[in-house]
């Protein structure tokens, strides 16, 4: 028991740093007040947690709801109004559960699934590597391709040589050392150095960095590179802090698109998390996909009712669960009272951790996400899951999560409609006695999918041959194909082909 309690609190603390700088970067990204992404994390790591049917799921405020929330709060007028919204989303995200809609998640291929966790990796490392040298523009947690700021991903790498810090580039240096070497067996078998996280050292090295480089003009580490918290001193801060529903707007239909939206894109993002989530899963459990629907709809209900982000689980932080050895839930409600704490109680010590150090965190978590065994995995199972797998990773980079996966999708069912037109019939073709037989048996199903098959196969029939069409086991058989069938009987005539139709249903 204890050993699994020193398991997660490990873990709870690695998750906290993650977080805190994800949590705050997608508020200042959305607009809204900073507190509400702490709002947010402490809602999805508490009360979505303790309802969730998944184990180590960690919920917070979402990148990929970043642009829609942006969008929203444009048209409804205030971020008040959003809230309402929120907890209307919340409610149908309940109902969704409910209605075991959570079952969406189990048809989305493997090779669709691993290509969103490499493409996540590839877009962490890509957005942190600037925070890593001191250029800080982009707000953590900003996962878009095309960036607030009008920078994309890429032209993001070409403007930070301009402003490189080379306290910066040290204190990143000196964490990827420190990282590296946590993960040594020698460190993870000794007894008091695995007790101590890497992630902590590394936050525990940049503060001292940061107090020390303060006396040198050319290292200092500006105010822009450090952690920005809400500074919140009393219980009127906190009030303040605070915002509430207005449902003033709830009767025009903008409204109600907006929360469909909200709760359909959330519920994905959900789905799609857990389904990658159990697939990082070391014990190989199986979420209850209906039941964290409705854990994550409560969430939902709590954040708009006090002033939160809306919450899904959320990759990046998961994995980073999972990846420091939790052992319960007990790991990801540790994060969320740290969260809490750390806003509350230690505002100007965190206020001393320079990004740096926590892109370092976040770039050792993307190289787990999207290591080159992978990719070769992907390679050697054949194009039918290399292509979907590419194409995720590919469309992710230039777009976002859902389009990526949306993609992924598309090429995946275009490989299975393919497989399904090209072995979905049996045929052959003997010669007896000096005359061509050919056979084809129809499968249950025929639909026009399969025509192009059909109207091929005819084609190859000698002049002067027998054709047997065996729908034995047919079912169902659509216009389309029936057609291309009835058109080679009618002309079979003129070429001397004999056709025998067996138990066709015509």
């Amino acid at each position: 028991m204890l050993k699994r309690n020193l398991a997660d609190l490990k873990s709870g603390m690695v998750v906290f740093l993650v977080a805190l700088p994800l949590c705050l970067g997608i508020a200042l990204a959305c607009g809204v007040p900073l507190f509400s992404g702490i709002i947010s994390g402490v809602i999805g790591g508490i009360i979505v947690t303790s309802l969730s049917g998944s184990k180590y799921s960690v919920s917070g405020p979402a990148a990929g709801l970043t642009a829609i929330v942006i969008s929203a709060i444009a048209q409804l007028g205030s971020f008040d109004v959003f809230l309402a919204a929120v907890v209307f989303a919340g409610i149908l995200q309940i109902i969704l559960g409910v209605l075991k809609a959570g079952s969406i998640g189990n048809y989305i291929p493997n090779a669709v699934i691993k290509g969103m966790l490499a493409g996540i990796g590839i877009i962490l490392i890509i957005k942190q590597i600037p925070h890593l040298f001191g250029y800080d523009k982009d707000p953590e947690g900003d996962e878009q391709f095309i960036q607030i700021d009008g920078e994309n991903s890429f032209t993001e790498l070409v403007n930070m040589v301009n402003f490189i810090t080379p306290g910066a580039i040290i204190i990143g240096t000196v964490s990827f050392l420190v990282l590296f070497i946590a993960e040594k067996p020698f460190y993870k078998k000794d007894k008091i150095l695995s007790n101590m996280p890497g992630p902590l050292l590394v936050v525990i090295f940049g503060i001292l960095f940061t107090v020390a480089f303060k006396g040198y003009p050319f290292l200092v580490i500006d105010s822009q590179h450090l952690v920005n918290l809400p500074r919140i001193s009393s219980f009127t801060d906190l009030k303040s802090n605070l915002f509430f529903p207005d449902f003033s707007k709830a009767t025009s239909s903008g409204f109600w698109i907006i929360v469909a939206t909200l709760a359909v894109v959330a519920s994905l993002e959900t789905l799609l998390g857990i389904e990658a989530i159990d697939k990082l899963d070391p014990d190989k459990n199986e979420s209850n996909t209906n039941k964290e629907l409705m854990a994550q709809g409560i969430g939902n209900i709590a954040c708009g009712l006090i002033g939160g982000l809306p919450v899904t689980s959320v990759i990046v932080r998961s994995s980073a669960n999972i990846n420091s050895g939790a052992k319960s839930k007990m790991s990801t409600m540790l994060h969320a009272v740290l969260l809490l704490v750390s806003v509350l109680l230690l505002p100007q010590l965190l206020a001393l951790i320079p990004n740096a150090c926590l892109a370092t965190i976040l770039i050792m978590t993307g190289f787990k996400l999207t290591k080159v065994a992978i990719f070769k995995e992907q390679w050697k199972f054949g194009p039918e899951q290399f292509i979907p797998f590419i194409v995720t990773i590919c469309v992710m980079l230039i777009t976002n999560l859902l389009k990526g996966v949306c993609a992924g999708l598309l090429v995946s069912v275009i490989f299975i409609i393919r497989d399904n037109i090209k072995f979905s019939f049996d045929s052959s073709n003997e010669m007896l006695n000096g005359k061509q037989y050919y056979l084809i048996k129809l499968p249950q199903q025929v639909t026009f999918f399969n025509k192009g098959y059909l109207i091929r196969f005819f084609k190859t029939v000698n002049e002067g041959s027998k054709v047997i069409i065996d729908g034995s086991i047919n079912k169902s058989i659509n216009r389309d194909a029936k057609d291309v069938i009835s058109d080679f009987v009618s002309n079979s005539k003129k070429k001397k082909i004999e056709v025998e139709l067996f138990k066709y249903h015509n």
